[in-house]
């Protein structure tokens, strides 16, 4: 579920996100819908249900821009990608921000001129495999063969760890969530590898999902977070705060529950210009007062859309870990609004 590396096409595909006209936010509302590029179906990240609705972690961030550009969360068009076709649609004006759980790197920030905006999930890559393989380490996956996404930090991620181990495997190439969880439930690997995240989503949707196990090994750096095209700062600024936004508004105690009433007014200077009853930092951007307040009221906070889409409650079940607010000892942590 990661990125794509140095690859010509990819390279290609940056330069063009150059000839790419400013101007994103007067698109999307002429439009009157968000172009949301999301993944081809991670249950708890992004995956449609039986009638085609979306719903997810990273759909939560499609909808809260949608809500705070065209005050309604449901104007979005979801654009399904796959590893190698991600950026490719972002940079081609396909898609108006990537939603997808993607890794922020240095190559696709400069190279692919691709900017992006935060981190909404902080992963790192591990390794999966059947309980009845008998090994409790990724260090004991001599000569295993592994599932990999073609496309993704993945398959250098898994070189490296297996170099550095004296280790040697046999990758099997897949190009989506879907053919991998096909192919490992076949026996046609050893192991499945990815972010730690897309593992624990993976093995939720398996109906033996106790005989599978997750390695206890993390070997990369996994931050993940949406993408924009380079040279649209406006566009970048708007979805960057967005996404501050639902980091902010779960520090400062502002829910879906009490937003209405926190909007008439607090006494946290902080609250009252997150969600417009002072000052106006919607104007900024070319947004109006109530931007902020859009967005979370389309799905919550941070902390209610991960503990609804992804948390321990859920059966995806993950803790927060990194992924907790900076007050609570996690990573999270919103720059000021003011």
């Amino acid at each position: 579920m990661k990125k794509s590396v140095f690859l010509g096409t990819l390279t290609m595909a940056g330069l063009a996100a150059g000839l790419v006209s400013a101007g994103t936010l007067d698109d999307v509302k002429a439009r009157g819908e968000l172009n949301c590029g999301v993944n081809t179906g991670l249950v708890g990240f992004a995956a449609p249900d039986a009638n085609g609705n979306w719903t997810g972690f990273d759909v939560a961030i499609c909808k809260a821009v949608a809500a705070a550009v065209l005050g309604d969360a449901s104007k979005v068009k979801y654009v399904p990608t796959t590893g190698q076709t991600r950026f490719t649609a972002l940079a081609s004006g396909e898609v108006d921000v990537l939603a997808r759980n993607s890794t922020w790197t240095y190559s696709r920030d400069t190279d692919l001129k691709l900017d992006f905006v935060g981190v909404n999930y902080y992963d790192g890559q591990g390794f999966m495999v059947r309980k009845d393989l008998g090994v409790s380490s990724a260090k004991e996956l001599e000569g295993a063969t592994v599932c990999i996404q073609t496309g993704t930090t993945t398959e250098l991620n898994l070189a490296d760890f297996f170099k550095a181990n004296n280790m040697s495997y046999q990758p099997i190439a897949i190009d989506t969530n879907a053919e991998g969880e096909q192919q490992y439930l076949a026996g046609a690997c050893d192991a499945y590898t990815t972010d730690i995240s897309g593992l624990a989503a993976t093995r939720a949707a398996f109906a033996d999902p106790e005989n599978h196990i997750i390695l206890p090994e993390v070997v990369s750096k996994e931050p993940l977070g949406p993408a924009v095209r380079h040279g649209d700062n406006q566009w970048g600024d708007i979805v960057m705060w967005t996404l501050n936004a639902l980091v902010a508004a779960e520090e400062y105690g502002v829910t879906s529950a009490n937003i209405d009433e926190l909007s008439k007014g607090t006494e946290n200077p902080e609250i009252n210009r997150l969600l417009g009853t002072e000052g106006d930092l919607g104007a900024m951007v070319g947004l109006d007062k109530d931007w902020a307040k859009r967005a979370i009221k389309a799905g919550g906070n941070y902390g209610e859309i991960f503990a609804a889409t992804i948390g321990e409650q859920t059966p995806i079940g993950l803790a927060r870990g990194l992924n907790a607010q900076w007050t609570q000892g996690g990573l999270l942590y919103a720059p000021p609004f003011r």
